[in-house]
């Protein structure tokens, strides 16, 4: 239906996470409507961020740097590590400015069926880590789905003994109502309950 050149934007627009095909013709066509240079700076900055961006070399996030700034930031508990799956996990707890400590970014969660395997997340540069550097408290704060539990429980069988490892609460979001929460999530709401 369209050109080829046009077909092959769609297709390679599709492969973005949460992007369909009728989102793809709608960025595309945006794109043949923009000026070239508004489309010429989308690509430029598309390269640019290919070309200077890597992980940190300590924790795993994202840095134009060789260590990320959270990681130089002497401000920092650097006796309290935060374990998490990507560095968009990283970014939402950051948002909350109640995390004071470093960041471990794993790369992923354990999934055997999709052939994810310890091996493939940065689980041994962890440990070592912990091992180090007197790291005294490790939070694992991994998805609450069936992969990030599973990563959370071999995390904590690993660094057993080494530090003090605690996991994010789970249970009522704020502004729900018990009536439409799940058994999973209340069990979990009353299990981690807190004095007031």
């Amino acid at each position: 239906m369209f050109s080829p050149s046009v077909d092959n934007l769609v297709a390679q627009l599709t492969r973005l996470p949460g992007v369909g095909t009728r989102t793809a013709q709608r960025l595309a066509f945006h794109l043949l409507r923009a000026t070239k240079d508004e489309a010429n700076a989308l690509s430029a900055a598309i390269a640019e961020v290919k070309e200077r961006v890597r992980f940190c070399r300590e924790c795993g996030n994202l840095t134009e740097e060789e260590v990320c700034s959270i990681c130089l930031d002497a401000r920092r508990d650097h006796a309290l590590v935060c374990v998490v799956e990507q560095p968009a996990d990283l970014i939402s707890i950051e948002r909350t400015a109640e995390y004071r400590g470093l960041y471990h970014v794993l790369g992923g969660a354990l999934s055997p069926l999709d052939g994810v395997e310890p091996e493939h997340l940065r689980i041994d540069e962890l440990v070592r880590r912990v091992s180090a550097n007197g790291i005294e408290e490790v939070v694992l704060a991994t998805n609450p789905n069936m992969t990030g539990e599973a990563t959370a429980a071999y995390l904590a069988d690993r660094l057993r003994g080494k530090a003090r490892v605690t996991r994010l609460a789970s249970g009522l979001p704020v502004g729900g109502d018990l009536e439409y929460a799940d058994e999973v999530t209340l069990g979990r709401a009353l299990s981690g309950r807190r004095e007031m």
